[in-house]
């Protein structure tokens, strides 16, 4: 959690480039301001074109764009088109990110997908909600966000790390580990990983011999890589961003590969090309590691379907959980009868539970003009959000790198919050 002088400097900064944006007028450039109701449901992005987490804004931005075409397809919302999505690059930055989300609400935007990050979140969630705008993430995961003071305008449709943790911790002790190290990023998401890992693992019985964080910005990762061999164990869990293959080549180096201790990651390395990233002459090196990420391509008809509307897309990570963010966020406003933030984001929890069961924006939004209490199940599964706006339940997958270091689904996994 940063601290409130750290917020306070980073919203600074951004106003003062939403001044320039702005300009002398004083006013944003739709000339109304953000979330101001006017019979148009406008929406805003502030995902990763660029930065570490490049590879997780494709799929995000383009299920985003195949939502809006799909609900305009059905008529829009409030019998009126939604118009094009407004961009802006959360670039892996803090400062960046928050100056972003400023450019999208200038625009006058009456909800904001993204951050990827959950720290790029953290850096302009205050911006967004206490304009009075709706947040909604596909791929924030840190537990942070589940008490977080938003105003009732921060929603997400992936789960909490509280759901990922103890099926991580599952398959370790599954495959007979016994004597763990998990260590993960110094921020928001790794610090709630790990401690939700962590607690899974001692609860099973299995010994922890280090749980420690990293800097993620640090120039070589030699410092933690001797304290996990140091800890002699025989199964190391790896909890990083794009900075995890410099760690894992170190670990490599140090003789703790797959062939000889359990290695595991989370959502954070699931990545086809991460075998090449950490070993580019013999990505084979990285055959048998295994981790967990929230589930992102059970939906057949929704894989073949997007892929069709965006056929570049390789990665489709986050995918579901981002259509499912602005789905949800339209058929809040058709339930509220209005585009305004303040009163469709009080229909956003009820929506996805205790209703009669819809799974498209037009079949829901029929149902909602018949009068009718609907139950949206999204394409990423049952969002069933609690009353902090984010899934009560989770499908979490298994993934593995095979024999010739492909990325590979075992299984997938519910996990609920009790």
């Amino acid at each position: 959690m940063k601290t409130p002088m750290r917020r306070s400097a980073i919203c600074a900064s951004a106003a003062a480039l939403l001044i320039s944006v702005v300009g002398a007028t004083g006013g944003p450039a739709s000339g109304l301001p953000a979330g101001e109701e006017d019979g148009e449901l406008k929406f805003g992005y502030v995902l990763p074109e660029t930065g570490q987490l490049s590879f997780l804004g494709p799929p995000q931005i383009e299920s985003v764009k195949f939502a809006i075409q799909q609900i305009n397809d059905a008529g829009g919302v409030l019998g009126k088109p939604v118009p094009a999505v407004v961009a802006s690059d959360e670039a892996g930055q803090e400062a960046v990110a928050a100056q972003s989300a400023d450019r999208v609400l200038a625009a006058g935007v009456d909800a904001v997908i993204g951050a990827a990050a959950s720290g790029m979140s953290l850096a302009f969630i205050d911006r967004v909600t206490g304009a009075g705008v709706v947040q909604c993430s596909a791929s924030n995961t840190a537990p942070t966000f589940t008490n977080y003071d938003d105003g009732g305008y921060y929603f997400r449709t992936a789960p909490s790390d509280v759901l990922q943790g103890p099926v991580l911790a599952d398959v370790v002790r599954e495959d007979g580990h016994e004597r763990v190290a998990v260590i993960g990023r110094a921020d928001d998401y790794g610090r709630g990983l790990l401690r939700a890992t962590e607690q899974s693992l001692r609860d099973g019985g299995a010994t922890v011999a280090l749980a420690e964080t990293y800097d993620p910005r640090a120039t070589n990762f030699d410092q933690i890589v001797q304290q996990v061999r140091d800890s002699d164990p025989d199964a190391v869990v790896v909890i990083a961003f794009e900075e995890g293959a410099r760690i894992l080549q170190g670990l490599l180096e140090a003789g703790l590969g797959p062939d000889n201790v359990g290695v595991y990651g989370a959502d954070g390395l699931r990545s086809e090309e991460l075998p090449s990233l950490v070993s580019r002459g013999d990505p084979e090196r990285l055959a048998g590691m295994k981790g967990t990420a929230p589930a992102s391509a059970a939906n057949e008809q929704y894989v073949k379907d997007l892929r069709k509307f965006a056929p570049q897309l390789k990665e489709l990570q986050y995918a579901p959980q981002a259509f499912d963010c602005v789905n949800t966020i339209a058929l809040a406003a058709e339930k509220a009868k209005s585009d305004n933030p303040e009163v469709f984001a009080k229909e956003m929890n009820g929506i996805t539970k205790d209703g009669e069961k819809c799974n498209s924006f037009a079949d829901c939004k029929r149902l909602l003009a018949a009068g009718r209490d609907i139950d949206y199940d999204g394409v990423s599964g049952p969002l069933e959000f609690t009353d902090a706006g984010e899934p009560g339940r989770a499908t979490i997958e298994v993934y593995t790198y095979d024999d010739q270091a492909q990325l590979r689904t075992l299984r997938t996994e519910v996990s609920t919050q009790e």
